[in-house]
């Protein structure tokens, strides 16, 4: 089986080392998984500019951390928990409520609408339950919510399923495993 390495910054395209520019400056470093989709400039740059389409939606910081918290267990993901579950407390939550919100549960009507959709879409494959959708409209939320909600949801997908077709290293302390 070909191991994949996380390439560094020389071995991918002039377009994918200027946003790893973006994210040395950021964040001080460029995560491993980033620098992995790097590869392809192409998914790198898809990626970043739908996530940061996504940011100035309907959901603020610690909503997005919720989201990206329940579908990256839901997957499996360590390396998004990982990261996730840093942003999440950052972002104001917990670390008992990063455990809640991973199981899918959490006492917040809103937010666990938003929760409870966002775990229905994963599970279902994009098929929401009836009764998650419902709750979702009777929170208050209207259909441009719903669709970034779904666009939230896909690209979570894609970093959980970069990570298990890679398996690279995680770079930041691993979550809590849930009992």
């Amino acid at each position: 089986m070909k191991t994949i390495q996380v390439p560094s910054r020389d071995q991918v395209s002039a377009g994918s080392q200027v946003i790893f520019d973006q994210y040395q400056k950021r964040m001080g470093k460029v995560p491993n998984l980033y620098a992995t989709m790097g590869y392809s400039e192409n998914a790198l740059k898809g990626f970043v500019d739908f996530e940061g389409a996504l940011n100035h939606g309907a959901f603020r910081p610690k909503e997005r951390e919720a989201i990206a918290l329940v579908v990256s267990e839901i997957n499996g993901c360590a390396y998004c928990l990982a990261g996730h579950t840093l942003a999440a407390i950052k972002n104001g939550f917990t670390k008992e409520e990063t455990l809640d919100l991973r199981r899918g549960k959490i006492n917040d009507d809103k937010l666990d609408a938003i929760l409870q959709l966002a775990k229905s879409i994963t599970v279902n494959k994009g098929h929401a339950d009836q009764k998650a959708l419902d709750d979702f409209y009777a929170a208050g939320f209207n259909e441009a919510a719903l669709i970034d909600l779904i666009g939230l949801v896909t690209v979570r997908v894609f970093t959980n399923y970069v990570f298990a077709a890679t398996e690279i290293p995680v770079d930041f302390p691993l979550a809590e495993p849930l009992n």
